[in-house]
């Protein structure tokens, strides 16, 4: 795969280039390490596209976290602890929540406050990633900066149809603007 476009949000950009610029070549040597043809084996049961053989996006990011993680990146998970005391009165929420509510990032190395998100899903996620997860990573001192790996509109086009691509999501940030709680972001849009 082949890095092809970038958006700078938030300063992210510079930021990247400057801090962690050796963090930077780590993951364009990721993306360039993985070969994507090898991920090109769902046939599609969709009616526009019976048949054909398209990208599998689960595999794809099964081959990035295996990549990321020969490198000594890894998940971070940080279990929720939800507060009942916000509920009217008179409603009594179950407490028989069987696994701990958890979020994550992707992958971040020990002792770097680098957060890199990989998203092949809905739009809606690459949102929440920018400006909603990688904002509560930095309140939590966990991250400062952070890069998202998006597939761009030729690469989506060769997927089932759903998936969100880096044109869209950067035209949204740009129209969107900065708030004063929006960490650096640089957002990497990937083509096979």
């Amino acid at each position: 795969m082949k890095i092809v476009a970038q958006y700078d949000f938030n300063g992210g950009k510079s930021i990247v280039e400057q801090k962690y610029a050796f963090e930077l070549r780590q993951i364009e040597t990721v993306v360039q390490s993985i070969d994507s043809a090898c991920y090109m084996t769902k046939r599609s049961t969709e009616k526009t596209m019976m048949g054909k053989m398209l990208f599998a996006p689960i595999e794809i990011n099964k081959a990035f976290r295996r990549e990321f993680n020969k490198i000594g990146w890894s998940n971070y998970r940080v279990v929720c602890e939800y507060r009942y005391g916000e509920f009217l009165e008179g409603y009594l929420p179950s407490k028989n929540i069987s696994s701990k509510p958890f979020r994550d990032m992707d992958f971040i190395k020990p002792d770097i406050k680098l957060g890199v998100e990989v998203q092949f899903g809905k739009y809606a996620f690459m949102v929440y990633n920018v400006c909603a997860k990688m904002t509560i990573f930095s309140n939590m001192g966990i991250i400062d900066t952070g890069v998202e790996i998006v597939p761009v509109k030729h690469f989506v086009d060769r997927m089932s149809t759903g998936v969100s691509y880096f044109e869209q999501f950067a035209w949204d940030l740009a129209h969107r603007g900065i708030s004063n709680i929006d960490i650096p972001v640089l957002i990497l849009g990937i083509d096979a």
